[in-house]
């Protein structure tokens, strides 16, 4: 086997590389010269100034694996390395203990005035009085996001005798109380926190999660700090609380716009602020080198890698029979992450006709990576994501039935949290297709923006529903109704032209007959 190193990385995984390969090391090579050089290698290690192109992709033969020796994966074509059935990989779990502690740091230098004090001294000065500081001991820490970081931050900040709540939708009860932590609302843990800290990924439903409503139930005493990504606190908003004084202060690793030229922030002495550098360690650097290494060797040696991005290595007939199941998987996952409020607790998944006598499994652990990846700030993958279920407290049963109602093969999926249930079908017709949403019979195409309502089929309902819209500038494209007896309760899926704002569901649901509504972003 041979693995080009086409970015430097530590010398540790380079050694274990040459355990079991040979390795050519060319950390200058350019993308000509790459496109010539690839068809030789089983697989290449990049960090993130070679670009692994589709065309690189295709002029490789011999390539198994392209490693990430870090997390992002943006500088991978992934989507034509699964075409291409090549692995792709990362180290995920490199980076977590160094986040975590660039975040406590942070806490640190908030509650002592270290920048300030620094700054101070170096000046010139001795201005004791003016730096007078907190403990962090018996104090409140609000985590919101308890995935691998997270947790991290857990562990270490209990040894300086903090008190912790959590925000985290997606972890049961059972698994915070083993990590010692009480899990909560997101209002709140940010009225009783002395320190919040953020650690989730930046998606649009936790964009400007943190805005002017959430820094006014804060202490006036309180720190935010977040080391997770840009755009999740609403930094114009943040700096009127800190200018305001509604909080105390503020440390921030990532921006909205990086670097942050021009941001008022600058400005402000009650806040501290690093240049995104909460990944970089040496030894973050040098285990990612080692995880990457170790996770080529595996497959080299016939093992499974357990940070595969992307679907595991099957035969072409496997791959062409499951690809529109797997695509239907995914939505399916995406819809019930969206639909379902609260904590998954458990996901029912029964697969119908030719499906029952097929490999299934990586359909289901398609459909996890699809409801857990966006809540969490590390990487689901086909390869984890039963296990990550398992910890955050979620039963996956699977069930085969012969039986397709006609169809040749259906995915019935029931997903039950602590704040009710939501149930859905799907099967393929030329394209993914839901034939059925909480028992009702419908015929939707899952795509764009969906308003799913459950009503009462009683006249004007649907009606006053698309007036409400109307009203907003909001097209309807297609409308599907579900129904069992007349006046009874019924299912609605509109599929409209623009995004609907929360407030607008909100609107649609306090409206006469409608008992629920949600939209979904597919």
């Amino acid at each position: 086997m041979k693995v080009l190193i086409a970015d430097s990385i530590n010398e540790k995984g380079i050694s274990e590389l040459e355990e079991v390969a040979e390795v050519v090391v060319n950390t200058t090579i350019t993308p000509e010269e790459l496109l010539e050089a690839i068809k030789d290698f089983d697989a290449i290690v990049v960090r993130s100034r070679t670009k692994v192109t589709r065309e690189v992709i295709e002029a490789a033969p011999r390539l198994k694996i392209i490693a990430r020796a870090g997390v992002g994966v943006d500088n991978v074509d992934v989507k034509a390395a699964t075409e291409r059935g090549i692995m792709v990989i990362n180290a995920p779990e490199s980076t977590s203990i160094t986040v975590a502690e660039h975040s406590i740091g942070l806490m640190l230098a908030l509650a002592r005035k270290i920048s300030l004090a620094d700054k101070s001294v170096k000046e010139g000065k001795w201005e004791k009085n003016r730096f007078m500081g907190i403990e962090l001991n018996g104090k409140t820490l609000g985590i919101i996001g308890m995935g691998r970081i997270g947790s991290q931050v857990v562990v270490r900040t209990k040894a300086f005798g903090m008190d912790i709540l959590v925000y985290d939708p997606y972890i049961s009860r059972d698994a915070a109380e083993e990590m010692g932590v009480t899990v909560t609302d997101l209002e709140t843990l940010l009225r009783e926190s002395d320190i919040v800290t953020i650690h989730v990924p930046l998606t649009p439903e936790t964009r400007h999660l943190i805005s002017e409503d959430e820094f006014k139930l804060m202490k006036e005493t309180a720190f935010i700090v977040n080391c997770a990504r840009g755009g999740i606190i609403d930094e114009e908003a943040l700096y009127r609380a800190l200018k305001d004084g509604e909080i105390a202060g503020a440390a921030l690793d990532v921006f909205e716009e990086e670097p942050p030229e021009g941001s008022p922030l600058l400005e402000l002495e009650n806040v501290v602020l690093t240049p995104h550098i909460g990944a970089s360690t040496a030894e973050a650097q040098r285990d990612a080198a080692i995880i990457v290494a170790n996770e080529i060797k595996t497959v080299f040696q016939g093992g499974s890698p357990r940070n595969v991005l992307n679907m595991p290595v099957m035969d072409q007939e496997t791959y062409k029979s499951l690809r529109p199941y797997t695509e239907i998987a995914e939505k399916l996952g995406s819809i019930i992450t969206q639909a379902l409020p609260g904590n998954i607790e458990k996901l029912d998944v029964t697969y119908c006709g030719e499906l029952a006598d097929m490999q299934f499994d990586i359909l289901t652990r398609t459909m996890l990576q699809a409801i857990l990846n966006p809540i969490l700030t590390e990487p689901v993958n086909l390869i984890n994501a039963p296990a990550i279920a398992k910890k955050r407290g979620i039963m996956v049963t699977e069930a085969r039935r012969s039986e397709a109602d006609g169809y040749r093969s259906i995915i019935m999926v029931r997903a039950v949290s602590d704040r009710g249930e939501f149930s859905v079908e799907a099967t393929h017709i030329k394209e993914p297709t839901i034939i059925g949403i909480n028992g009702y019979r419908v015929d939707v195409k899952p795509e764009g923006t969906m308003i799913i309502a459950r009503y009462r089929d009683l006249p004007g309902t649907i009606g006053a529903i698309g007036t409400k819209l109307g009203e907003h500038q909001i097209n309807i494209a297609t409308m599907q109704v579900g129904r069992k007896e007349i006046g009874g309760e019924a299912v609605m899926v509109l599929k409209v032209d623009q995004s609907v704002p929360a407030e607008v569901i909100d609107e649609v649901k306090k409206l006469e007959n409608v008992d629920d509504a949600v939209a979904i972003e597919i």
